[in-house]
């Protein structure tokens, strides 16, 4: 990808195809301090009270940079890399980042260890990034007292409110308004599949942990969906076609919401699972279409919860999970009341928190 200049006109040349930059767009980025706020990067001034006929006048590129006076008596240096930058369409921060599929092999994945200046280190920075491969990441030593996982929620973001409060305690309690709040076992799912949007990340915070069961377990349901696709065209394509309710009910609140069990991007890539069989409702087809719903639901449901795909482990007190909710399924083991105590707290967090904080880190260290 390069910039060039034919007859006092800028074209964007990416090795395909060669286009012109239109000079108002250029204009736009103008960044002399005049003109742009140095701290926010906001504009001082509204580009929609400009004339629309901005021209240049002349053009030149100077090493790095792109030399420009416009029609209006503006000039301005621009750097040439953050226009390529913009034409290439892609985040280079988060979506640079290749997700590494995973099955029941996983292992050796590091943990890190909270400490004293731990939200603004480069050791958070690698975190972000070991969460953006493979969807999880476990941080330990988290202090256990006063709530703290709703700290450090907000360390890197914001906590997302829901009904369930700002923040939840999961454990076995008399008449739970949902099945984590018993003892019993939880196959793979996904959180909040009711909600839109849903959730991006869930925080899972161990404070007590006396019983031998009670496992956490995870599945990529990206390396699922992928294998889905190559193993089972058909039912790939119609589990990202039909789009089926889910709903949630207790005594204050109704939520539900219409999606596909596989979401995909405009360009057909992996976005979102949604999985909570309890939840869902399949709309009305033709027999022979649900004939082949029901069979590729039936082999997702089997893949989920396959020994082939599934790690289980154990989290220890102040052990702290983050997981992309919109990637993994999580479920546990079952586990006897009668052994002692299991207690987790849970709380959830958009992705803006997450590539926000991983930005700012990336400025900070010159990453």
């Amino acid at each position: 990808m390069k910039i060039e200049l034919i007859q006092n006109k800028v074209y964007f040349n990416n090795g395909v195809e060669k286009k012109e930059i239109h000079p108002f767009w250029l204009r736009e980025r103008v960044n002399n301090k005049e003109y742009l706020d140095s701290t926010t990067q906001q504009r001082l001034y509204d580009p929609t009270f400009l004339n629309n006929n901005v021209s240049l006048n002349k053009v030149n590129i100077n090493e790095n940079y792109l030399e420009v006076d416009f029609n209006d008596g503006t000039n301005s240096k621009l750097e040439i890399d953050k226009i390529i930058l913009e034409f290439s369409k892609e985040d280079a921060v988060v979506k640079s980042i290749k997700k590494i599929k995973w099955d029941s092999t996983l292992e050796n994945i590091k943990n890190f260890k909270y400490q004293e200046n731990f939200y603004n280190s480069e050791e958070m920075h690698d975190l972000l990034i070991s969460f953006y491969k493979y969807g999880f990441v476990i941080i330990k030593n988290i202090p256990t007292t006063k709530n703290y996982i709703v700290e450090f929620a907000n360390s890197i973001g914001s906590v997302r409110r829901t009904n369930f409060g700002e923040y939840f305690d999961v454990k076995s309690k008399p008449n739970p308004n949902d099945l984590a709040y018993t003892s019993l076992a939880l196959s793979p799912h996904t959180d909040n599949p009711y909600r839109n949007p849903v959730p991006c990340i869930q925080l899972l915070h161990c404070i007590q942990s006396k019983v031998s069961g009670g496992l956490s377990t995870l599945v990529d349901g990206y390396n699922v969906t992928e294998d889905l696709k190559n193993k089972y065209p058909e039912f790939y394509k119609i589990l990202t076609e039909v789009k089926v309710r889910f709903k949630f009910i207790d005594k204050e609140v109704i939520l539900e919401t219409i999606s596909p069990l596989i979401e995909l991007h405009e360009d057909k890539s992996f976005k979102q699972v949604r999985f909570s069989p309890r939840l869902d409702y399949v709309p009305i087809l033709e027999k022979e279409k649900l004939d082949l719903y029901y069979q590729a639901r039936k082999k997702l449901s089997e893949m989920y919860n396959s020994d082939t795909y599934r790690i289980e482990f154990k989290l220890e007190p102040k052990d702290l999970m983050m997981m992309d909710n919109y990637r993994l399924l999580h479920g546990r083991t079952s586990y006897e009341t009668s052994e002692g105590e299991r207690y987790l707290q849970g709380c959830y967090i958009d992705y803006d928190s997450t590539e926000g904080k991983l930005r700012h880190l990336k400025r900070k260290f010159n990453l």
